[in-house]
């Protein structure tokens, strides 16, 4: 099934979607939209009171605090109790559901290991180019390169920065490349269209002894027309899905970089690397090229009336005519200037 972010087709595990990888940044976004909303702070239950190891006779209160630290929701009561203790006394405790904006409560909130329970994301290793907590160091990556996450962010912001602006290039590219299909497709259509009329101007001169061969020219051209017009609707479509899966990614790319921290940024730029490079690979002019022959269509009157084994009326002829293009490379990214179709017509 396709990503709903990015479009990007991918096998369902075996185990289900459950199982599937997470993107941080989104669940973060997520989660501190539902902590500013003013009306929902009602439905977050406090994580303390509802946990299996309170009373069954105890009533769940709803939650009016959130732990930056601990990433769990609090009533008043268990708040002060929380803050009382000696290892949570420094811990940032946030008011739920006062209008704050979620880009503020994201840049309270910190990065945690899933690996390690309550331990901060702090480092990244250069070796496996992920993000980890000191106890991920210490257990797994003892002996490879990693610096501190503050020390990388930035490079890899900018990284994000540079593949967005080159998917944002090609984005251009695909806009003028749909609006180019479309003329063509209205082109072919014109273009046959008068064709047709130049069949129908020769049969009715001929009236009833061509009648047979003025239907068998039409029903060509007929053909002709709805192939090539859903040929031309078929390559639209597929520049469509690219051109979508492109807005896609700049949208979130340009979300993570306007709201994300540096854990956020760390964790998804690799990933976001990749979908970019993949989606460079798509060649939008060779696509087209090699979907998309150009067409060269042409009737040709007939004078001989004398023979059953003619066409009275005309020969339609169907040729092969040779694209025109600009193709220009900058950087290692194959961004485009787009290619003109031409289709000509020799009456």
């Amino acid at each position: 099934m396709p990503c709903p972010l990015c479009r990007e087709e991918f096998i369902i595990p075996d185990d289900g979607l459950s199982v599937t990888q997470k993107n941080f940044f989104m669940e973060k976004l997520f989660h501190a939209r539902k902590l500013s909303a003013g009306q929902e702070a009602q439905q977050i239950p406090c994580d303390v009171c509802s946990s299996d190891e309170a009373s069954a006779s105890e009533t769940v209160k709803p939650a009016s605090m959130y732990c930056v630290q601990c990433q769990q929701s609090y009533c008043e009561q268990c708040s002060l109790h929380h803050r009382k203790m000696t290892s949570c006394s420094s811990y940032t405790q946030v008011d739920i559901g006062t209008g704050s904006k979620p880009a503020e409560m994201l840049k309270l909130s910190v990065n945690m290991c899933e690996e390690h329970n309550g331990k901060e994301i702090e480092v990244f290793c250069q070796d496996c180019k992920v993000a980890m907590c000191v106890m991920c160091v210490i257990t797994s990556h003892k002996t490879h390169d990693w610096i501190n996450i503050e020390e990388v962010s930035e490079y890899l912001r900018s990284l994000v920065l540079s593949d967005t602006h080159k998917v944002s290039e090609v984005l251009k590219i695909t806009e003028d490349v749909l609006q180019r299909l479309e003329k063509e497709k209205n082109d072919v259509i014109e273009h046959l269209a008068s064709t047709e009329n130049e069949i129908n101007a020769a049969a009715d001169k001929l009236i009833a002894a061509i009648q047979r061969d003025k239907v068998k020219l039409l029903s060509e051209v007929e053909s002709i027309k709805l192939k090539r017009v859903e040929q031309v609707e078929t390559v639209k479509q597929e520049v469509e899905q690219h051109m979508t899966a492109s807005e896609s990614f700049k949208r979130y790319s340009e979300t993570l970089l306007s709201s994300g921290i540096a854990g956020d940024v760390t964790r998804s730029a690799k990933s976001l690397h990749d979908r970019a490079d993949e989606l460079m690979k798509f060649d939008v002019i060779g696509h087209i090229e090699s979907s998309l022959p150009p067409l060269d269509v042409t009737f040709t009157l007939s004078t001989l009336l004398d023979r059953d084994d003619r066409n009275i009326v005309g020969n339609l002829t169907k040729g092969q005519l040779e694209h025109v293009f600009v193709r220009k490379s900058e950087n290692s990214y194959y961004l485009y200037i787009l290619f003109i179709l031409v289709l000509c017509f020799c009456a």
